[in-house]
């Protein structure tokens, strides 16, 4: 084993609640917010039923966790497969740009099923959630690229996320982590391919991210070991999925850099590489007082990354497939202002203003954008009016980021939103739920169903 992934397994074990700055907790409460109403938006989406009704097949009865979906209670793994699958359909769940890891929707299922589990207040779940955020992002960091553009972090380096915040909350100590993330890392999995096809797969990857920790905390627990060397190793994670690997972002400044606090929330209800462009375009239209029908064409300006997962998407089949559509989402925005949940769920795919917009968009590379991320995600957009002008839109921080961020009112209007679009989670429940949350640092319950 390697001196970086040495050192990161020691911080793993030593980490407790006390080290955690005060800004980490409550923005670990802010991220799990965020998370939870994620859940609630998605639980009754396609294809979050199918993997509700296979936890009732195939799992207990009725167990120590919450299924959030259905309201059942089943085992830590099915608690995970399930939410896991449902916090990251609607696409409002937090990303992590510069590992370009979803954090939350791997990570919080899974500490959230051995919370409960093991009887755990928000204190543990806090700690455990750090660990997998700490762990995860710099897994992610450390992969790169070159990782990202065939294989769906969040699926592959989201399982060992998880498992990272599951064995915190078994009390493992260094060994043990080492051998977790060995088992962890040798069923990690996720691949774009699905996009091409309007797939389900992206649900699959984070449910088996979650659950799949889940599985490799408790055998872990029991004595299964693991490869010793499975970042690293000559046939590890690095040599198989990636050909950029930088070991020293394993490590990187352990316990002085909270990766966590770095996460960003998403604003828009669409696959973050659309962001930057979209609120560089809301930007610019309100300049230069335009509306849609004086624009001709947007040329998006973004780095490969983007062009690698939204080029796989011409003309979207799907709701989840449009927000992978860079036009799509561009028109939405010039449109009516907005691209949430209202606007893809609300508005027909065939939708001839949609269509005619989205056929006036168009992206190409830009080399500052693309030597910029994927620490920084910037918004270039140069649009073309009807009466002949150029104009060019820029952004160096999408809503949402850490310098841009949402506050806590406005990260509880969002939970709001997402939860009454869920249909069902009454003003009042909402309310209360809220306030659970914000209970989670100073030892509040783990529960949300009652």
């Amino acid at each position: 084993m390697s001196q970086h992934t040495e050192n990161l397994t020691a911080f793993l074990a030593a980490l407790r609640f006390e080290d955690l700055p005060d800004a980490v907790v409550a923005r670990a409460e802010d991220l799990f917010l965020d998370w939870l109403g994620s859940l609630l938006a998605g639980a009754g989406q396609p294809p979050v039923p199918l993997f509700a009704g296979y936890a009732r097949r195939m799992g207990p009865a009725k167990g120590p966790c919450e299924n959030l979906v259905d309201g059942t209670t089943t085992s830590p793994y099915f608690a995970a497969l399930v939410n896991g699958a449902a916090s990251h359909v609607v696409e409002q769940d937090d990303l992590h740009n510069s590992s370009v890891l979803h954090p939350a929707t791997v990570v919080f299922p899974a500490a959230l099923a051995l919370a409960q589990d093991r009887g755990r207040d928000g204190r543990d779940l806090i700690t455990a959630a750090v660990a997998g955020y700490e762990a995860g992002i710099r897994i992610g960091e450390f992969l790169g690229r070159s990782h990202y553009r065939v294989f769906h972090t969040t699926g592959t380096v989201g399982t060992l996320a998880a498992a990272v915040a599951a064995g915190k909350l078994l009390d493992f100590d260094q060994e043990r982590f080492t051998h977790l993330l060995g088992t962890a890392g040798t069923q990690a999995a996720g691949l774009w391919e699905f996009l091409r096809d309007a797939a389900d797969s992206k649900q699959l990857h984070t449910a088996k991210a979650a659950a799949d920790g889940v599985l490799a905390a408790s055998l872990t627990a029991d004595g299964l070991t693991g490869a010793r060397d499975i970042l690293e190793g000559d046939q590890g994670l690095a040599a198989g999925l990636s050909d950029q690997a930088e070991p020293a972002f394993l490590d990187d400044r352990l316990g002085q850099r909270w990766a966590l606090a770095e996460t960003s929330f998403k604003f828009h209800a669409s696959c973050r590489h659309t962001h930057p462009a979209a609120d560089a375009l809301l930007d610019l239209m309100a300049r230069e007082h335009l509306v849609a029908d004086q624009i001709h064409g947007v040329t998006a300006r973004v780095h490969q990354g983007a062009l690698d997962v939204l080029g796989r998407v011409d003309t979207p089949r799907t709701v989840h497939q449009a927000k992978f559509s860079m036009g799509t989402v561009l028109a939405l925005i010039a449109l009516h202002g907005r691209a949430g949940l209202g606007e893809f769920h609300g508005i027909p795919l065939d939708d001839p203003a949609v269509a005619a917009f989205r056929d006036r968009v168009r992206m190409t590379l830009d080399a500052e954008v693309d030597q910029a991320y994927p620490a920084r995600w910037l918004g270039r957009i140069t649009v073309e009016t009807v009466d002949g002008r150029t104009l060019h839109g820029a952004i160096d921080e999408p809503k949402g980021d850490p310098g841009n961020t949402l506050s806590r009112p406005e990260l509880e209007d969002k939970f709001r939103r997402l939860a009454a679009f869920g249909g069902n989670t009454n003003a009042a429940r909402a309310d209360q739920l809220i306030a659970r949350v914000w209970s989670l640092g100073a030892g509040g319950p783990v529960r949300f169903q009652s």
